[in-house]
């Protein structure tokens, strides 16, 4: 059920941004790889573990700094980012001990993050030339 969630809102954001205009602005889709990144920073506060808050502070600044790259130089970075932090969620269980994260969240968020970099770079490839 998580998978299918998560599948369910990449592409109900994605619609939401691209049909109230959102997505026009290069930024969007990096912004939000950037609060994505941080959410297992969030978990581990929430879970209490300083060893996972560092651990996870340190996995997310190399996300949030390729995403910065791929928002200055091309958004196909944003899209490895995505596509990365997906697999990523798929072995964190097994790589960071964080209790703070819900069961379900690495399913879910897999999901959002892989589906997230298919749509963002489906429309990149449809895009200008200019426009990525």
């Amino acid at each position: 059920m998580a998978i299918l969630i998560g599948l369910t809102l990449a592409a109900a954001v994605s619609a939401l941004a691209r049909g109230t205009g959102l997505d026009r602005d290069r930024a969007f889709y990096p912004t939000v790889m950037i609060v994505i990144a941080a959410l297992y920073t969030l978990f581990a506060v929430m879970g209490g573990s300083t060893d996972a808050l560092v651990a996870e502070m340190i996995v997310g600044a190399g996300f949030i700094a390729l995403t910065l790259a791929g928002f200055k130089q091309s958004l196909w970075l944003v899209v490895v980012a995505l596509a990365a932090h997906g697999v990523f969620d798929i072995f964190h269980p097994h790589a960071i001990d964080n209790r703070g994260v819900p069961e379900w969240w690495p399913e879910f968020c897999s999901a959002y993050d892989i589906a997230a970099a298919a749509i963002l770079g489906w429309q990149i490839h449809r895009a200008k030339p200019a426009a990525i």
